[in-house]
């Protein structure tokens, strides 16, 4: 556990070493049908597949742009894992390259319910985009964000 108090400490100055995050772990419930969903919806493409189907990998992993899913099973994290590791509680936003109405238009394509948008937000960069929401098979939250041309 971390200790509240210490967490709201100053930190000392120290140079910032972290340039982004390498991979995302997802709790899943059927890990092969998850990695179909996310090959069609998001065109993630599944690293060392033979390794994954021989067993021979304990997570699937995932390509998706710059950045990786790690797919563990709720039957079996992957150690170490989160203290809870559970299905559903992800929430996370994918940046769209094309304009928001080219993602909802492939989202339908996919069959994917968008459960909202397009609604106006900011990138993390903070310039004006618009979102919109769906989830995945175990009920994830998931948005594509496309910033405004």
């Amino acid at each position: 556990m971390v200790d509240a108090h210490r967490a709201l400490r100053p930190l000392r100055s120290v140079p910032l070493m972290i340039s982004g995050f390498d991979h995302l772990a997802i709790t899943c419930t059927d890990v092969d049908a998850s990695i179909t969903f996310y090959e069609r919806v998001l065109g993630a493409r599944l690293l060392h597949p033979e390794h994954w189907r021989a067993g021979a990998m304990p997570v699937a992993l995932m390509n998706v742009g710059a950045q990786n899913l790690s797919l563990h099973r709720a039957s079996s994290p992957a150690r170490p894992h989160a203290t809870s590791p559970t299905p559903g509680a992800v929430d996370l936003c994918f940046r769209w390259e094309g304009t928001i109405d080219e993602a909802v238009n492939h989202l339908g394509a996919q069959d994917i319910e968008v459960i909202e948008g397009p609604a106006p937000r900011h990138s993390s960069d903070g310039r004006p985009a618009s979102s919109v929401y769906f989830r995945d098979l175990d009920g994830n939250l998931l948005e594509f964000l496309a910033v405004d041309r």
